[in-house]
């Protein structure tokens, strides 16, 4: 009666082995395997189209006479999607002036409204316009028209001048239909 006792403890002793073996044996292959997701998984945490640089040089000053008369340009730099890195893509557009005393001002060409393209009306008026919805802006980006639906005015752009005739801008996009300004 005694040797059914003596083969328990052989059997109660292996399977606490088998059951540590296993259990550092799937810590084991859940390190790597857990890598390996966060990795794979890594680019979905950034946000879409984000921009590797903060200024982008997008004209000369030679382009942009000093007549205070704003001109579209596009705003063209690398930009990471996901996995895929792009040299040389269009990220959006701005206007940039260039006032009589030589100070440049910058607007996003993207009504603050509901995301529509902003246009220059020169001759006619001496304003954007978001053809949208009608708002009107006037050349310092507020709104210049009482009924617009725009929650606030044009969105600015920070400019600098490098090597005494590039014109670079800081280009960031803003949430439309917001009081705030708040980058997306």
């Amino acid at each position: 009666m005694e040797k059914p006792a003596v083969e328990e403890m052989p059997a109660r002793r292996s399977f606490f082995r088998e059951a540590l073996a296993l259990g550092l044996g799937g810590i084991a292959a859940a390190v790597p395997f857990v890598s390996g997701v966060v990795f794979y998984l890594n680019p979905l945490k950034k946000k879409k189209g984000e921009v590797d640089e903060n200024f982008i040089r997008v004209t000369t000053l030679d382009s942009l006479p000093a007549d205070n008369v704003p001109r579209q340009f596009p705003v063209i730099g690398a930009k990471t999607d996901a996995w895929t890195r792009t040299e040389a893509s269009p990220l959006g557009a701005v206007f940039l002036r260039r006032t009589e005393e030589g100070e440049i001002k910058a607007f996003s060409v993207i009504c603050p409204h509901a995301g529509c393209f902003v246009e220059y009306v020169g001759r006619e008026k001496n304003r954007f316009l978001c053809p949208c919805h009608n708002s009107e802006f006037a050349l310092n980006g507020d709104i210049a028209s009482p009924g617009s639906p725009s929650p606030r005015g044009l969105d600015p752009v920070n400019v600098e001048v490098r090597n005494e005739s590039e014109v670079w801008v800081h280009f960031q996009k803003f949430q439309s239909g917001t009081h705030e300004r708040i980058p997306v």
